[in-house]
């Protein structure tokens, strides 16, 4: 895979922009000396196919979809520049293997969805929407939209990145109570910002108002649902202007219904164009058609921000929101390249170790890889760790910045002595009184190995569904164990244990053909002398 990126001067370079933007986001373009400028909107997929072929870089917004075929078709395209946060629409790992950078715009819809969030829960609370239709029926009945004061209410929000941040500090300006739940939230960081840490359960239960503001992924999908409803104050209202999907559509309307929440207010929805669902009969929901970035502000901000990169990259000079993999050099590649998976692949098994919050993370460099640069085998070990909880935008550039900004410390260590091993990775990660590590290697013919867990020596390959079984060593729990895998059709494709001691502590690391329910995991909870159960899916 080609990563390595030639910046070259910007001179004569034709930049192909295929969406509408904003006139001030053309003009650090405009500005540029040596830019032909193409503003080619509205075209068919033929047609794109055919502009893209001399552009030197290429800006979209979200209607323009950049295939592999698209960025195939380019013979000289070096940028790609994303006016807006997601890049859905763009073939990261075909851009990468052409050795085109991908740049977005990250921070430049934050606080038109953070007001959008804000205004949302106002309108929600006075009812503020449906008070309006029912004046324009002529109607004049103020007894029926008696709303609630924010003041003194608590707000639960569940994510707390940089929209979830910012509601929070504008909240606090409104003189309400803030308790937050995040994966990377400490007790140190809320205490900063003046506002309390919770679990999930904590949050929902303790909250009058709750916003979601995580990513929508597997581990999100369907976070806010009937079990959780149950869990809430009567009376509780709700607002979703982060991702469709993150709330239970179904379950919201039976919560409203049942009068368990007594309001919602959403912006986003699982399909959109959102018509037609029963949700919007309810007179207690009000809604928005996607409108948290919408704002000329925002739109301006993005555009700005791209163009900005675009100039940036032509010129010679890093880039600041770069999405795909960086530059590297072939020399560097051609060596550590091989180790990119076995890094992820070590971050993504140890995030699924720790309960709490992680504050440091030290990952170890041992053997013939202490020789090199290994600095983008730590943005991969970080990457798999934050992409858990961040969800998929989290990538080998940005990963590190990611990991400051939510307060984890990261080092970097190195050594020629590997115990035995000619190359040995070490990821270790701390969360609050906890500290858990993995190692794994790379053999020969045989690709990746995870060698050991925390003090336990395995031989476990990093793939796939596992379990990862604390228990006591005594006689018969192994067969326990598989009997009850058995008893629930779940097949054991290979099994490791690891002990500390004869009759103390140890580990199972048993592989499986498909994904075991929470439901299994309490059924071997209940196993005598099984002390914690975890399953990870690589």
């Amino acid at each position: 895979m080609n990563t390595t990126i030639e910046k070259t001067a910007l001179k004569n370079a034709v930049i192909l922009i295929s969406d509408p933007l904003s006139e001030e986001g053309l003009q650090p373009l405009r500005e540029a000396e040596g830019v032909e400028l193409k503003i080619r909107t509205g075209m068919t997929p033929e047609e794109l196919l055919a502009a893209v072929k001399d552009a030197d870089a290429l800006l979209v917004r979200s209607q323009t979809q950049v295939t592999r075929e698209v960025i195939e078709a380019a013979d000289n395209l070096k940028i790609i520049g994303r006016a807006g946060v997601g890049v859905d629409n763009i073939d990261l790992e075909a851009a990468t293997e052409r050795g085109i950078i991908v740049v977005n715009a990250p921070d430049g819809n934050t606080n038109s969805a953070a007001e959008h969030t804000i205004a949302m829960m106002t309108a929600l609370a006075r009812n503020i929407p449906q008070a309006f239709v029912s004046l324009k029926e002529g109607k004049w009945d103020r007894k029926k939209f008696v709303g609630v004061e924010l003041k003194e209410k608590t707000l639960g929000i569940v994510g707390l990145g940089r929209i979830g941040a910012e509601v929070a500090r504008r909240a606090k300006g409104q003189r309400m109570s803030v308790i937050a739940y995040d994966p990377f939230l400490t007790e140190e960081r809320a205490k900063e910002m003046g506002i309390a840490v919770g679990t999930l359960d904590e949050v929902v239960a303790a909250a009058d108002f709750i916003t979601v503001h995580t990513p929508l992924m597997k581990e999100t999908r369907h976070l806010i649902n009937a079990d959780r409803f149950a869990k809430m104050k009567d009376g509780v209202r709700i607002i979703n202007c982060a991702r469709g999907g993150i709330i239970n559509e179904d379950d919201l309307y039976d919560a409203i219904e049942s009068g368990k929440v007594a309001g919602a207010a959403l912006d986003v929805f699982e399909t959109e164009p959102f018509v037609g669902h029963r949700l919007l009969d309810l007179p207690q929901v009000i809604a928005t058609p996607h409108l948290g970035a919408s704002t000329i502000e925002a739109q301006e901000s993005v555009a700005i921000d791209v163009g900005r990169d675009v100039v940036r990259f032509f010129g010679g000079n890093p880039v600041r929101n770069p999405v795909n993999m960086p530059s590297v050099s072939r020399e560097v590649l051609a060596k550590i390249g091989p180790f990119f998976d076995l890094a992820e692949d070590l971050g993504a098994f140890i995030s699924h170790l720790a309960d709490k919050p992680l504050t440091e993370v030290n990952i170890r460099y041992a053997g013939d890889l202490a020789e090199f640069d290994v600095r983008p085998l730590t943005r991969n070990a970080l990457k798999g760790i934050l992409k858990r909880n961040l969800g998929t935008h989290v990538n080998d550039v940005n990963a590190k910045f990611l990991a400051d900004s939510i307060g984890i410390g990261v080092s970097e260590h190195k050594t020629t002595q590997s115990k035995g091993f000619q190359h040995l990775i070490t990821v270790e990660v701390k969360a609050g009184d906890e500290t858990h590590s993995v190692s794994g290697t790379l053999l020969n013919g045989l690709g990746e190995r995870i060698v050991k867990v925390d003090d336990y020596v395995v031989d476990v390959v990093p793939a796939g569904h596992l379990l990862l079984i604390k228990h006591k060593d005594q006689p018969g729990a192994i067969g326990r164990v598989g009997t009850l895998l058995a008893e629930e059709n779940i097949n054991i494709a290979t099994m490791q244990v690891g002990r500390s001691a004869a009759g103390g502590d140890a580990i199972m690391m048993i592989t499986v053909d498909n994904e075991v329910k929470p439901e299994e995991v309490s059924r071997l909870l209940e196993i005598e002398d099984i002390h914690a159960v975890r399953t990870i899916d690589l």
